[in-house]
């Protein structure tokens, strides 16, 4: 198969928003589709599988996955980071259980030994093997790809490169002075939610719900400016904090100031098909979207900070997580009645707002543009 291949910034629709319908309910529900999105999208496309900060020395290795397919990732001598399948080639035993530090992976089931450059070094025994030759047998490699503190994967060969993939983006986060490249992780927090990984993230792309179920964002965003640009396979949001009322007060009625940027405060940008990145001069957030089965997700939050300390602004940095922690859970109630909903033999498909969800549509037409393309040969 091969990945859809299109110019490198503008969206796709093949039909406008004002025009088109959401997908179905059985887009969200059914086990056959959840499958093929796992072949068509999810091995298809640049997955986070790491962070440099894992990867800092010659020698360094840590496994990772790519849904269920075990993948290991290594610092090499000569000072490269590359990605392999982290499978051995005799028996499929894992070569890597944890992260360390060696010159050398061994699979723990029967000793074969490979070089960080994935070439087989060592396989006891196999000297009687009619026809078997060590440099026949090495581990498959897998793309990797470094974008700031985040080492990514892609299982595909045909997919484009991760910096065709990010467009602007990169770009966009030089120009405004962000230093991406300097902030540390500071907190993790993982959410199963009872949902389809489509209905979180079509959530995550329009603010048209967020009048009715988050009311105190509500009350910090300038709601009438909030839109989304849809690029090939990223989009950008535009959130900005509206200005203090009169008779507002900082930190009792409202928790954000605008600095008199506008705009420029903050960067918010999702792409395709489950990475959410929102960037601040001081830190940023990272959410990953995991989908678990047709009707659970595993939604991953990460927040990174360039200079994490104590103080006043450990304490900023504490309140800015529970913050994001409480609108979390209130997308989680959303979300897991959706799916409730998706499964009643009252709704079949929807309509978007052309006003609010062009969003969602630009991400539901790339779904199906990459299940359409899954039966296209090599």
């Amino acid at each position: 198969m091969t990945t859809p291949q299109h110019d490198k910034q503008a969206a796709h629709f093949p039909v406008p928003t004002s025009d088109a319908h959401t997908l179905t309910a059985d887009e969200y529900l059914s086990p056959e589709i959840y499958e093929r999105e796992r072949k068509a999208i999810f091995s298809r496309t640049w997955q986070i599988v790491a962070r440099t900060a894992d990867l800092t020395r010659p020698g360094d290795f840590v496994p990772a996955n790519i849904l269920d397919e075990p993948i290991v990732l290594v610092h090499g001598l000569d000072g490269t980071i590359s990605g392999f399948h982290n499978v051995c080639r005799h028996r499929a035993g894992q070569v890597a259980l944890s992260k360390g530090n060696r010159k050398s992976l061994q699979c723990r089931y029967h000793g074969w030994t490979y070089g960080l450059d994935g070439a087989l070094k060592n396989c006891p025994e196999m000297d009687q093997t009619k026809g078997f030759r060590k440099e026949d047998f090495g581990l498959i490699p897998v793309r990797t790809a470094v974008f700031g503190p985040f080492i990514f994967a892609n299982l595909s060969a045909d997919a484009p490169p991760l910096e065709e993939v990010l467009g602007a983006i990169p770009s966009e986060i030089a120009a405004a002075g962000f230093p991406m490249d300097e902030m540390q992780l500071v907190e993790r927090r993982d959410y199963i939610v009872e949902c389809n990984w489509k209905v979180y993230v079509d959530n995550y792309l329009e603010g048209y719900h967020i009048p009715i179920a988050h009311p105190d964002l509500f009350k910090e965003l300038d709601y009438d400016a909030y839109k989304v640009e849809p690029y090939r396979f990223y989009s950008k949001s535009l959130a900005p904090i509206r200005d203090l009322k009169e008779g507002e007060v900082h930190g009792v009625d409202r928790r954000f100031i605008r600095s008199g940027e506008g705009e420029d405060d903050a960067l918010y940008y999702w792409c395709f098909p489950n990475m959410m990145l929102n960037l601040y001069p001081d830190n940023l957030s990272l959410n990953l979207v995991i989908p678990l089965g047709p009707n659970r997700t595993l939604t991953i939050f990460e927040w990174y900070f360039a200079s994490p300390g104590t103080g006043p602004g450990w304490e900023s940095m504490q309140q800015g997580i529970a913050f994001s922690d409480q609108i979390q859970q209130e997308d989680i109630v959303i979300c897991e009645q959706v799916q409730r909903g998706l499964k009643s033999s009252a709704y079949t498909s929807g309509r978007f707002s052309a006003l609010r969800e062009n969003g969602v549509h630009h991400f539901q037409s790339l779904v199906r543009e990459f299940l359409a393309s899954e039966a296209t040969p090599r």
